[in-house]
Parts: C-alpha cells; structure tokens; sequence
C-alpha cells in the first residue's frame, strides 16, 4: 500500500512493477491486491495503462483499515464475554477487562496512523539512504585517487 500510494502520482501501478520494487512475488502481491480490492482499499484500472490505485486518497487509509482488511480481526484473545456473548463464566471473569483494554489500545494505535504518515516516512528513509549512497560513492571515488596516487609514486 506504501508502494501503490507512493507511485499514484503515475496513474494506476501495475502489479509487476509493485512487485519487482518490493522484491515480491507478483503471485502473492496479487493475492494481496484481491483482498485489498474487496476490502474496498484500492481500485483496478483496465486498459493498456491499467494497474492499481488508491481507493480514497492515503489520508483517509489507516493501517488498521489495510490490517483488518488483509489479517481480519486484530484483538489479540477473542473473549465472548468482552463482546457481550453467552459466556459461562462472564459474571465471574476478571481477565475480560484486561483483554479489552489490551484489543482497545491496539485497534487505537493501528487507527491512528494512516498510509499518508507511512508514504512520508518512507520518502524520508529514501531520502536519508541516497544521501548515504552518494556519500559512500565519494568515499570510493577519494579511495580510488589515493591508489592512483600511491601507484605514480611509485612509478608502476
């Protein structure tokens, strides 16, 4: 969904080339795709530009939306009691509350980041490893000249 949100300003993303910058397989990201289309998270393009894109703008998408829609329920214990099912021993049962607020604290923070955070930290981190790459191209550019140097010194 990073990938997709990042690439939209290309029109719709094709499938294979989500998966050749992710290091993917196309097979398994377009199981992914399905679940995300009909979980309503993206949309598909026909046509010779066809591809993926976006249902609602990355703003409007919570980790938690594209969590639930691909893994379904995020609660980590299930507990009919917290869920006001039959429960026998409902009455009796302190845990419940402790599973409630430990399934309300992770549906809180999964919905409070959304995909448009996650697209500008991305960039960020891209940003910072190609300033780190064109410093390291330095450095072996510098490297190469000392051995140059060291090699007509020495007159070979």
């Amino acid at each position: 969904m990073i990938d997709l949100a990042s690439h939209e300003d290309e029109g719709a993303v094709s499938t294979q080339s989500i998966a050749q910058r992710q290091r993917i397989s196309e097979s398994y990201l377009e199981q992914l795709i399905r679940m995300l289309k009909k979980g309503g998270l993206v949309l598909s393009v026909r046509g010779a530009g066809g591809g993926y894109r976006l249902a609602r703008q990355a703003s409007e998408i919570s980790v938690g939306d594209i969590l639930r829609c691909l893994e379904g329920s995020l609660d980590a214990v299930e507990c009919p009691a917290i869920e006001g099912s039959d429960c026998d021993s409902a009455n009796a049962c302190v845990s419940k509350f402790v599973w409630k607020r430990i399934n309300d604290a992770i549906a809180q923070a999964v919905d409070s980041v959304w995909l448009s955070e996650l697209v500008e930290e991305n960039h960020k981190l891209l940003t910072v490893q190609k300033e780190q790459d064109v410093d390291l191209a330095a450095d072996d550019s510098d490297i190469n000249a000392q051995i140059i140097r060291e090699v007509q010194k020495q007159g070979v």
